[in-house]
């Protein structure tokens, strides 16, 4: 550890999260309720047979249960799958129920789901073209 005591955690850099740094193609958020007690091989065939998609692709899958405290991610890398498994030690994911489909989202997008938001954020500004002023 750096500076700080034994009793407090070290500070990182930055605030990126681990589910951040994957290099996947495209983020699916598997929406409604998932049961968490799934492993790698139930969630793999949700995404294969419910979902329509190949879970060998360079995509990262999201999953969340009812609680929405605790989320699974599921991703293929070159030699086999990761699963990660976050649990929020105080609040709830806002996690898209309305829909019993694998939802395709951005980077912005996962970005505030992992901060809490929700994935549908009406005020944010929206990318834009440039415009010449000539």
């Amino acid at each position: 550890m750096t500076g700080g005591s034994a009793s407090q955690p070290e500070q990182y850099a930055d605030d990126r999260s681990v589910i951040n740094d994957i290099p996947a193609n495209r983020v699916y958020v598997a929406c409604g309720y998932t049961d968490m007690r799934r492993s790698i091989d139930g969630l793999a065939a949700m995404v294969q047979h419910a979902f329509k998609l190949d879970p060998c692709g360079r995509n990262l899958y999201l999953f969340c249960g009812k609680r929405c405290d605790r989320i699974k991610a599921l991703y293929y890398d070159t030699d086999g799958y990761i699963l990660l498994y976050k649990r929020l030690e105080r609040g709830r994911f806002r996690w898209p129920r309305h829909e019993s489909e694998a939802r395709q989202i951005t980077e912005r997008q996962l970005r505030w789901l992992l901060e809490g938001l929700s994935i549908e954020q009406p005020n944010a500004l929206s990318a834009t073209t440039p415009k010449h002023i000539i």
